[in-house]
């Protein structure tokens, strides 16, 4: 079957509760819809990760769409995944560039060079892997390993909403209400409404925020003026690199955190779909690190398959490609349009933070369902191990320093399970008694 070749299903196959393959698709118009939603469930991520680095947002909603494509044309169109700023960059972007930490990042060139460099070593391992195949990876990151990677990318970012996105007590209990809002969708509807059910529930719990707000006065109004002063088009601010070494060697070795996300993410995906996509994993790290570098060319951040999207599929048992390629077209035209920007940025923050709750708790679990999917032993102490110590060091934020270098808590934890389970697996199992 092609590229654009999927078989469509009917909406009956949902009222069922059937499951939406990668090579199937929804009427246009449902797949439309489902498209919206994986844009919401990125945009959170992908904006607040360049406002962390002092890019702009607009470049970095540009990109995700342009880099999914790139995604989706590398990868045949098999693999059903978006692709958005990774926070694996934030760390050593913000060493590399001195970045103080608000407003505009005055040194953005020197970080876009080493973006670049990280997508041509990303590429690399990628042909590497299209040559000889997965299995010199998968020795270094069994199902143990990947799993404890991915439900530590949710993990670390838990703390995000936790801490960042309700400033009262008021907002706290709206992230409350969100999560409930989304919850309650998830479990009380049927059909097409329970499949979009992060995007319902964002749309009532900010339609309750602003009754409580603009109408009660009980906390921050939703401010509306925003958007209709803002232009309907307008182009981002593109940004050219700049290569240095420190910046190079900083930056670049992001690739191998990069490497581990893609990988255990394709092994979630394949987990949920019962497809396995491992023959895709060298054209899916081609086509992230592609994506990086053009990503850096033009102003953006490093991107990477984006876990918040997984998380939507896991809910909504829709994995259809053509979601993504839907998805990855809206982005790029609203990357041109500062209006749909302002209108993002009006949704309220506590709404968004208890959106962000469900979507890292999902991304949590699906970590988890790689375990009990490939059936880890757990009375196994290496094992145990690993999986405890990776889970701990991510979650709290672990980091070390090397030099000038920083390894933060997803990268810590992503080396650390690496080197741990290559450390214990050196002790020849037991043989029994």
């Amino acid at each position: 079957m092609g590229m654009f070749g999927w078989t469509e299903k009917s909406s009956a196959v949902l009222q069922q509760g059937g499951v939406i393959g990668p090579d199937e698709r929804l009427p246009w118009p449902q797949t439309a819809v489902m498209g919206v939603q994986h844009v919401i469930a990125m945009f959170g991520a992908t904006v607040l990760a360049p406002i962390l680095m002092g890019f702009d947002p607009n470049i970095a909603i540009l990109m995700s769409g342009i880099g999914t494509l790139i995604f989706f044309l590398a990868t045949g169109g098999k693999v059903p995944s978006y692709l958005g700023s990774s926070f694996a960059f934030i760390g050593v972007v913000i060493a590399a560039t001195a970045y103080a930490g608000k407003g505009p990042n005055a040194n953005i060139s020197v970080a876009l060079g080493g973006i670049i460099a990280c997508g041509v070593l990303y590429t690399v391992i990628g042909a590497i892997v299209q040559a000889v195949g997965t299995g010199w990876i998968e020795r270094f990151m069994p199902p143990v390993v990947t799993g404890a990677v991915v439900a530590v990318i949710g993990l670390n970012l838990a703390g995000i909403p936790i801490k960042n996105m309700a400033a009262s007590n008021f907002d706290s209990w709206m992230q409350v209400v969100t999560f409930v809002s989304v919850a309650l969708v998830a479990v009380m509807t049927r059909g097409m409404v329970q499949r979009l059910l992060i995007l319902v529930g964002l749309i009532v719990a900010t339609l309750i925020y602003a009754l409580l707000t603009n109408g009660l006065g009980l906390g921050k109004p939703v401010d509306l003026s925003v958007i209709a002063n803002a232009a309907w088009f307008g182009l981002p601010a593109f940004a050219a690199p700049v290569f240095t070494m420190n910046a190079m060697l900083l930056i670049g070795p992001v690739a191998v955190i990069l490497v581990a996300e893609n990988l255990g993410h394709i092994k979630a995906v394949t987990a949920m779909t019962g497809k396995n996509l491992d023959r895709y994993m060298g054209r899916a790290f081609i086509g992230d690190g592609v994506a990086t570098m053009v990503s850096g060319a033009a102003g953006g951040t490093g991107v990477t398959t984006y876990a918040e999207n997984i998380g939507v599929m896991a809910a909504t048992k829709i994995y259809s490609t053509a979601v993504f390629l839907v998805a990855a077209l809206i982005a790029i035209l609203l990357g041109f349009s500062p209006k749909f920007g302002a209108l993002i940025q009006a949704i309220p923050l506590p709404v968004m933070g208890g959106v962000s709750i469900v979507v890292f708790g999902l991304i949590a679990v699906a970590g988890a369902r790689i375990w009990v999917d490939n059936k880890v032993d757990f009375s196994d102490n290496k094992n145990l191990l690993v999986a405890a110590i990776t889970l701990v060091l991510g979650t709290g934020d672990f980091t070390l320093k090397f030099g000038q270098f920083e390894l933060g808590g997803i990268g810590t934890a992503t080396f650390g399970a690496i080197l741990l389970y290559a450390l214990l697996n050196r002790k020849p199992a037991a043989t029994g008694s």
